[in-house]
C-alpha cells in the first residue's frame, strides 16, 4: 500500500488522471474511504455545521480541529491529509494562522493544511515549513483575474488549490494556467484536476437526507432510519437484537 505524497498528486494532474478527495471528520469515515482509494481526505472546518450543529463554519476552534484531524489521520494509512486552518486563527493574523498551521501538521499529523487567505498567508506558512492546499473563489473575479490570483498563490508556495464556484470557463483556464493541481469541492466540475466532495453528501448521511429528493451515492440516513426502528421495535417485542 503505497502512501499519496503531494508530489503523486502533481504527476496525476501532469497525466491527466483526476484526484478524488472526500471532506470528512473521523476515523471509521476515513478507514472507509482510504479502503475505497480516494486520493486524499480533507478535515474541513464545516465539522462545527455538519456534525456538531454549529450555525456556522467560524466557530471552530484549533483545539477542536486539532481532535479530528488526529482521528483522521489515524483512519488514512494510505490517503494524502489535508486539515483546515480555523478562520479564527487566519483572523488573528498570519504569525497566529503560521503557528496552528504548524500545530496542525506537528500534533495533528497532517500533510498539508487549508486557508483562505492572501499569498502572504500561504507564503508564511510554507516558509514554516507546512505544504498549503490554498482556497480560492471563483464568484470573486474574471477568468483573468482569477488565473492571476492562482498564479500569485502557486509563486507564494501552495501545493495544491481548491477552486471554489469554478465554473468551466474559469475552471480550465486556471487549471492549464498553473503547475500544481486544481481541485473543486463546491461549484466544482470536471474541468479541473478533481474533485473535493463532502462525504456527509456523497452517502447521504445526515438527518436532512431522511426526506431529501436529492440523487446520492447511498442514502445512508433512511438505511439508518430504517435500523433504528427495527431495533426499536425488536426491543420492545423481546427479541434478542442484531449485532452480537
Amino acid at each position: 500500500m503505497e502512501k499519496v505524497t503531494i508530489a503523486a498528486l502533481a504527476q496525476m494532474k501532469r497525466e491527466g488522471r483526476k484526484i478524488v478527495g472526500v471532506v470528512l471528520y473521523d476515523f471509521p469515515t476515513a478507514q472507509i474511504a482510504d479502503r475505497a482509494g480516494v486520493d486524499m481526505v480533507s478535515v474541513g472546518d464545516s465539522i462545527g455545521a455538519t456534525l456538531w450543529g454549529q450555525s456556522t463554519e467560524t466557530e471552530v476552534t484549533l483545539e477542536e480541529l486539532l481532535v479530528a484531524c488526529k482521528a483522521v489521520r489515524r483512519g488514512a494509512q494510505r490517503a494524502l491529509v489535508s486539515c483546515d486552518v480555523p478562520q479564527g486563527a487566519v483572523s488573528a493574523g498570519i504569525e497566529a494562522a503560521a503557528a496552528a498551521a504548524v500545530r496542525l501538521a506537528k500534533e495533528g499529523g497532517a500533510d498539508l493544511v487549508k486557508v483562505l487567505g492572501a499569498p502572504e498567508l500561504v507564503r508564511s506558512i510554507t516558509r514554516a515549513g507546512v505544504a498549503v492546499f490554498a482556497e480560492f473563489h471563483g464568484d470573486h473575479g474574471s477568468p483573468e483575474q482569477l488565473v492571476a490570483e492562482a498564479r500569485r498563490l502557486e509563486e507564494a508556495g501552495a501545493a495544491m488549490l481548491d477552486f471554489r464556484h469554478s465554473g468551466p470557463v474559469a475552471g480550465a483556464a486556471v487549471s492549464k494556467a498553473v503547475s500544481i493541481p486544481v481541485i473543486g469541492g463546491l461549484g466544482g466540475g470536471p474541468w479541473l484536476d478533481g474533485r473535493l466532495r463532502l462525504a456527509h453528501t456523497a452517502i447521504g448521511y445526515g438527518a436532512k437526507w431522511v426526506d431529501s429528493k436529492a440523487e446520492t451515492y447511498v442514502n445512508t440516513a433512511k438505511l439508518a432510519l430504517q435500523a433504528f426502528a427495527a431495533l426499536a421495535e425488536d426491543v420492545r417485542a423481546g427479541r434478542q437484537i442484531k449485532g452480537g
